[in-house]
């Protein structure tokens, strides 16, 4: 089988990226797909209830954003170096991208926020990352909010003015290097009104990867190699699906982190269960669902994996076209854009 990375690309604008959130967050609009018969209707996410059922369940990744990007300076010779925290790997141990990376040699040091955070280079990786140790006075992650900046993704220009507006509202478990972006459309009051039609949240957690935004290289798309990333389904989520499954309702993933985690356990272990590891699974069309009903996404950018996994979701001809009315209707894109509801 052949899927070339060229069969997911369209023309956007610009101008459609969006720079900056709405406000509120939920008054984004909502492109509403059938995924059997591609049919579209236009909305707004505040309207989410109207377009789900009592007995449905969604599912959201609680994973926070941590202030990963770092500018500080070479101890020795005060040079600029900029680093991006991607995982972690022990106590205050990290795996980093580094830029200039000729001057991250294992063993050198670098001074962040005039040294409240220290690093020093422990090993350098094949593929040009590195692993550092941090050293602070009290907790990393105090020193890190103090220092660190949002990594927002390069298409995105402006200054976020409140750090907040990169996170979701339900936002707990400290790790990711991205936004699971679906979920920044909802508002507390807007959860509370889900639950009191009848409508369940739960929550995994994926620690968003920069592997997620990777750019495919490869032509044949079924060459690339997909990133792994830290994941972990609780055992009180997954009573929910199971138990909404046998009831009959929907379960419906908020987001693509939240989809590759469901889908990971379900694939992994032909059940939903407890589980917590590393998945590097990678959804394109001709994937079988094993898991999800619906799917709540943002709209990817073209020749992603992302945008791959929403055709292998709804089908490839609903999703081009989608995307296609989607620009000539002037959705926002990406990150802080407008969202989908594929049922």
């Amino acid at each position: 089988m052949e899927l070339l990375k060229s069969d997911f690309y369209y023309d956007l604008p610009e101008e459609l990226i969006a720079q900056t959130p709405v406000e509120p967050r939920n008054s984004s609009r909502m492109m509403c797909v059938n995924r059997q018969t591609g049919a579209v209707e236009h909305d707004h996410f505040y309207n989410l209830c109207r377009h789900l059922k009592s007995g449905d369940l969604l599912v959201m990744n609680d994973s926070r954003v941590i202030p990963a990007r770092l500018y500080g300076e070479k101890i020795e010779n005060h040079t600029f170096i900029e680093f991006l925290l991607l995982e972690q790997k022990g106590d205050k141990l990290w795996e980093i991208i580094c830029r200039p990376a000729k001057k991250a040699k294992v063993g050198v040091k670098f001074s962040f926020g005039d040294g409240r955070l220290i690093a020093e280079v422990v090993e350098a990786k094949d593929d040009g990352n590195r692993i550092v140790k941090f050293e602070c006075e009290g907790n990393f992650f105090t020193a890190l909010e103090d220092v660190g900046q949002m990594p927002l993704p390069p298409y995105i220009t402006e200054k976020l003015e409140n750090k907040e507006r990169y996170q979701t509202v339900y936002s707990r478990e400290l790790g990711s290097a991205a936004a699971p972006t679906a979920g920044l459309h909802f508002t507390p009051e807007m959860i509370d009104e889900l639950h009191a039609q009848g409508i369940r949240t739960a929550f995994v957690t994926l620690h968003v990867g920069l592997g997620t935004f990777r750019l495919v290289k490869e032509d044949n798309v079924l060459n690339h190699k997909m990133h792994s990333e830290h994941y972990y389904l609780p055992q009180e989520t997954a009573d929910l699906i199971n138990e909404t499954k046998q009831n009959g309702g929907r379960v419906i993933a908020v987001g693509t982190t939240a989809c590759r985690t469901l889908e990971s356990v379900a694939t992994f272990y032909n059940e939903i269960s407890e589980h917590e590891g590393y998945t590097d699974i990678f959804i394109y069309p001709s994937y079988e669902f094993k898991c999800i009903d619906g799917l709540i996404t943002n709209f990817h950018l073209p020749e992603s994996t992302l945008i791959m996994l929403v055709s292998a979701f709804m089908g490839y001809e609903n999703t081009m076209n989608a995307y296609k009315i989607a620009v000539d209707e002037r959705y926002r894109f990406f990150s802080f854009g407008d969202c989908m509801c594929i049922l």
